[in-house]
């Protein structure tokens, strides 16, 4: 009686109470993130690249490899800082500029950048979470609204990661490692790589160079299911360019790796070829390399 009391006096005034404790897969989720182990797009679900990220760590801390939150692996997750942490909408959040994305190459080489869609999306990729599950986790709030104060992921506890001797990159699991000069994993992110039609290629690289806010050059010749009429085009930079924020050149003409303007869809979908990943994590992996840094592809 109590607590439906407590939820009436909330629905009239039009507060809400605060969000439970998280479940063990957003805490896993979160606290992976911020060790390294990046389970991608937090969204609530222990899906495929939450398992993996969980099997990563486990490995790397030599707990038993479940896959699952288990207790003594959130226990060594835990990092003493809190999951999740209130923010509060700025004036800029909300003001944007925002654009829809045109679906079409054409369409999209005639804007001037190629910008979110919507604050929901800005502030998803700002706090590595999906903008359904965002709104999920603030149930009766606008998210978008400027003042709003709303639950996030505490992403932003994540230490700064070293230097990266090298890049594992594994079709089979669909992960990318980064690698310490003793060949020890020091983070491990998911990733679309390859497809049937333009798989991975597999075999001994390196780092050509890395371009941050590129733009992206469209040439129908080297994309199976180009359009017939097709021409080439360039995509001016921007989050929802083809090639996210940030192109990882490699030295395999015409592959690299690369954001996403689609996080929820790695690890899940089939690419051109190169390997993709979530903005954030391709941003994390560029700080962490540079030209002449070997990258090894597997399946």
């Amino acid at each position: 009686m109590r607590t439906t009391l407590i939820a009436l006096l909330l629905a009239s005034t039009g507060a809400h109470a605060a969000p439970e404790s998280p479940s063990p897969i957003v805490r896993a989720q979160v606290l992976l993130d911020r060790a390294n182990f990046s389970a991608g797009e937090i969204d609530g679900t222990a899906g495929g690249n939450t398992r993996q990220a969980l099997l990563g760590f486990q490995r790397s801390r030599g707990l038993p490899q479940t896959g699952k939150a288990d207790d003594a692996t959130l226990a060594a997750l835990d990092d003493g800082q809190p999951v999740l942490v209130t923010y509060t909408v700025t004036d800029g959040d909300a003001a944007g500029p925002f654009a829809p994305v045109p679906e079409e190459m054409a369409d999209k080489a005639k804007l001037p950048a190629l910008a979110y869609s919507s604050a929901a999306e800005a502030l998803g990729e700002r706090f590595h979470v999906s903008p359904a599950f965002l709104r999920k986790l603030n149930p009766g709030t606008d998210i978008e609204q400027a003042g709003a104060q709303i639950m996030v992921p505490n992403v932003g506890a994540a230490p700064a990661l070293p230097k990266a001797a090298s890049i594992v990159v594994d079709g089979s699991d669909h992960t990318l490692s980064l690698l310490d000069a003793g060949g020890k994993v020091i983070a491990q992110m998911p990733v679309t790589s390859g497809s049937e039609h333009d798989p991975l290629p597999v075999g001994h690289w390196k780092i050509n160079g890395v371009a941050r806010n590129p733009p992206f050059h469209y040439n129908p010749k080297l994309f199976w299911d180009a359009k017939p009429g097709d021409s080439k085009a360039t995509i001016q930079p921007g989050p929802n360019n083809p090639v996210g924020v940030v192109w990882i050149d490699l030295s395999k003409d015409h592959y690299g790796i690369h954001g996403t303007p689609e996080p929820g869809k790695i690890g899940k979908t089939q690419s051109h070829g190169c390997i993709r990943l979530a903005n954030w994590d391709a941003a994390r992996v560029a700080d962490a390399v540079g030209p002449g840094t070997p990258v090894v592809l597997q399946q």
